[in-house]
């Protein structure tokens, strides 16, 4: 098996509660076909860089998978039809790292700025 980072973005008028169901179930479809999900993780409601459907902001959402082909292929499949999911992307990775994303780490790193000194 190989492993995988999927990334998708959901429309931005459902509820975070939502999101994170879709999440539940995407995981959910990756086990029941055979694969293994890793680490999850909800990143908010953010700007998109373009316009997708006249929508401009997205609810973003990670899942580590380590799954055969056949599991991607039909995690794709099922996106595609989706009405919630705008967009959605799986990447092979070498190995799934266990720290936060650079983007939870950006999130949590926000420290107020010193001011400049006169």
């Amino acid at each position: 098996m190989a492993l995988y980072e999927h990334i998708f973005i959901a429309r931005p008028d459902i509820s975070p509660a939502q999101m994170e169901t879709l999440i539940e179930e995407t995981k959910t479809l990756i086990e029941q076909q055979g694969g293994k999900a890793g680490k999850t993780e909800y990143w908010g409601l953010r700007n998109l860089s373009y316009r997708i459907n006249k929508s401009r902001k997205g609810h973003y959402g990670l899942i580590d998978i380590d799954a055969a082909p056949a599991v991607i292929e039909e995690l794709d499949r099922l996106q595609r039809l989706s009405e919630d999911v705008i967009r959605h992307m799986t990447v092979r990775v070498e190995e799934h790292n266990e720290a936060p994303s650079a983007i939870l780490s950006k999130k949590d790193d926000r420290r107020p700025r010193r001011e400049p000194r006169s």
